[in-house]
């Protein structure tokens, strides 16, 4: 009845092994580091800049408490941040401006736990401490960007269909395009129509003039806004994962703006100088034909733009963009032919296609290549197309350090923001302030946990501390199910810690007031503890369920805050589920199942009513002594012998004249005896009973 099969108790014995020693790193903490990675492609870590790095500490007299080559860099642990800002700068200065040398933090984990794969479970920003920036998406550039975009292939499709026309040009939030007579307008408008779904047209007339106005219409701007935050936000993290976050958090805030959390991040300032970059590369054609000297005197040529080239002079470049950044696949730093830093661009198929084109039909001029950052445009260099160039294999250099080739590649490599985007919130938290959080927060988790195992000890006795034990495994499971995850640990998920505590004992308070209930009824205690866990089982998945849709809810429909709670939540029901009824229940057969003579139940003290409307609750129809042998030999047989011990003992009083005088003047008494005689485990049993009344009835007719 009670007891257990062995691949039960392997399941139980694997699931908290496998749970404790995911647990285990959490325990070791983290160490400030300093990570040294190459800024060069033909720069390597290896094991040659490993001893270097360890000559320079030694030299220096700075003490490290490990150094190692791990994925294209070397790390060095420290044992305070001190040492590791002293390290930090010694290093930079030694090394020089070929390699990044840069602030970290390194989990303490042993070596074997790492090979295992046994990895701590990442922690928030408001408990690691670390960087977080709201940024804003400038709206007006979007649609801007994306008229110039429109008006390039309103141009490209008119000259196709052989349709004239006198201009195309950007006022405001519109496009006007100009025709000389209604003729080409009406035929212009019927082919736009058709190719261009997200624009609307109006015809406009002035004295001789025709005109063609477009603008975006309303649901494809919200559209655009929509798709513009969510590419910046992959763009974002893209730029992110380059610097090396581990769980960063970046998601959507209002209609336009974005929240960049970077736990663990110690160099804000080069964050800060990563994300708020805003760089794209454009291709333009240089116009040599227009008059230059004019266009310095403020009279720019219709369809140009006056830039300065790095280096160089002032330029003339055509409005019209052939080549945008977002044909690009890989961008990474180098040097050209003249060892001059440069960054080499791949381009994917279409981008490769273009740029052929654009060099074959344009062999003896100039290419401009602007690169727009923070809303600045610049023209880095302007090469004389000399042949066609194919392979999709772009080159940019131009008086640039390696360090700047290094962050526009890195830029270009993760994509091109869709829209500028400005810093508009900035705040730090320091390691400080979230070792804080952390300790406030076990402390919390921990004096709850003690003032619920204390109380339970005490009031349910041994299964009391069964419970307590239950409650503990319950909490490593959960953590290590965390850290397998590598879910992310935020105070509002701490708070769920705790909240777990609370909730997961309220499975194991309904098992011991079902037994409670069993052993009241009269029933054997091994058939109580089975009846109890079965009668339990139900109502706890019941109230678990619904709390479990609740927290799915929160997770689907709440911000980063609400989705932590809710995921350490979630994991927590199923946990709390897990332990509850499979694991307590093993620890209970383990125990008492293999007892065949279980005479108490320690379970605390069974409280029985006094009064007669209140035992008549505890009345349970249950199973006869030899219904219940059928369900197990061992109950049938400690039943029969509590039958016989208590006919042993009813003999002669039962058919005494003062009892059947008793019986007739004190009814209610009697029931009252009897009732509470039979609420208990030690009750007389029916046929006892009814040889009492049959001797009473015999004793009155006399």
């Amino acid at each position: 009845m009670n007891r257990y099969a062995l691949w039960k108790y392997l399941i139980i014995a694997v699931s908290l092994l496998l749970g404790l020693l995911y647990t285990l790193p959490n325990f070791f903490g983290e160490s400030p580091a300093v990570q040294i990675s190459p800024l060069r492609m033909t720069t390597q870590a290896d094991t040659g800049l490993l001893q270097r790095v360890e000559d320079t500490l030694k030299r220096a007299k700075i003490g490290s408490d490990g150094l190692f080559l791990e994925e294209g860099s070397i790390k060095v642990r420290f044992e305070d941040t001190d040492t590791q800002i002293k390290a930090k700068d010694l290093l930079q200065s030694t090394l020089g401006d070929e390699y990044m040398v840069a602030l970290n933090l390194l989990p303490n984990s042993p070596q074997w736990l790492t090979d295992l794969g046994a990895l701590p479970m990442y922690l928030g920003l408001d408990l690691r401490g670390g960087v977080h920036f709201m940024l804003e998406v400038d709206m007006e550039g979007a649609v801007s960007k994306s008229l110039d975009r429109h008006s390039s292939d309103i141009r490209s499709t008119l000259r196709e269909k052989r349709i004239p026309y006198t201009g195309v040009e950007k006022l405001g939030e519109t496009l006007t395009i100009k025709f000389r007579d209604a003729e080409s307008r009406t035929q212009a408008l019927n082919e736009l129509k058709t190719d261009y779904e997200d624009l609307q047209f109006k015809e406009e007339q002035a004295s001789n003039r025709f005109h063609l106005v477009a603008s975006i219409k309303p649901d494809a701007l919200i559209q655009m806004q929509d798709s513009t935050v969510q590419q910046n936000i992959t763009t974002l993290r893209n730029r992110v994962n380059e610097l090396g976050v581990a769980e960063p958090i970046i998601q959507k805030a209002g209609a336009d703006r974005v929240i960049v959390q970077l736990p663990g991040v110690q160099d804000t300032a080069k964050a800060k100088e990563i994300l708020g970059r805003t760089a794209t590369l454009e291709i333009r054609m240089v116009d040599d034909e227009r008059d230059l000297d004019a266009a310095l005197q403020g009279q720019i040529p219709f369809g140009t733009e006056l830039y300065e080239e790095r280096g160089g002079g002032p330029l003339l470049v055509k409005k019209q963009v052939l080549l945008t950044g977002e044909r690009i696949t890989d961008a990474q730093p180098g040097f050209n032919e003249d060892n001059q830093p440069a960054v080499h661009i791949r381009l994917d198929n279409n981008g490769s296609q273009i740029f052929r084109k654009l060099t074959r039909e344009n062999v003896g001029r100039r290419m401009a290549i602007l690169l727009i950052e923070r809303n600045q445009t610049e023209v880095v260099t302007a090469p004389v197309i000399r042949e066609e160039i194919g392979g999709g294999r772009v080159q940019i250099s131009g008086r640039m350090s390696t360090i700047e080739a290094r962050d526009v590649s890195l830029l270009l490599r993760a994509g091109a923001l869709a829209a500028p985007m400005d810093i508009i919130e900035e705040r730090t938290v320091g390691p400080s302030l979230g070792a804080d959080n952390i300790s406030r927060g076990f402390n919390s988790t921990l004096y709850g946990f003690l003032a619920v195992a204390i109380f339970i000890a005490i009031y349910y006795m041994s299964f009391g501390v069964i419970s307590v034990l239950t409650l503990s495994l319950n909490l490593l499971l959960l953590v290590g199910l965390l850290s397998i995850l590598q879910a992310t640990l935020t105070l509002p998920g701490m708070a769920a810690l705790a909240l777990t505590v609370g909730m997961a004992i309220d499975a194991n308070v309904l098992i011991n007031e079902r037994i409670r209930d069993e052993l009241r009824a009269g029933v054997s205690p091994q058939l109580a503890i089975s009846t109890g866990y079965e009668r339990a089982t139900g109502t706890i998945l019941d109230s678990n369920i619904t709390t479990l849709i609740a927290g799915i809810a929160l997770f689907a429909f709440g911000s980063g805050p609400v989705k932590g709670f809710a995921v350490v939540l979630c994991l927590g029901i199923l946990t709390s589920v897990f332990t509850a009824i499979f694991v307590s229940r093993g620890m209970v057969n383990f125990m008492y199942g293999s007892r065949r003579r279980l005479e108490v139940v320690p379970i605390g003290k069974i409280w029985i009513p006094e009064n007669e409307s209140a035992r008549k609750q505890f009345r349970y129809e249950i199973a006869s002594p030899s219904d219940a042998s059928s369900e197990d030999d061992a109950s049938d047989a400690e039943e029969s012998e509590i039958e016989k011990k208590r006919e042993k003992t009813d003999t002669q009083p039962v058919t005494t004249e003062t009892e059947t005088f008793q019986e007739e003047s004190q009814p209610a008494a009697r029931e009252n005896t009897q009732s509470e005689s039979s609420a208990t485990p030690q009750s007389t049993p029916a046929k006892t009973r009814n040889k009492r009344k049959s001797a009473a009835r015999k004793s009155k007719k006399k």
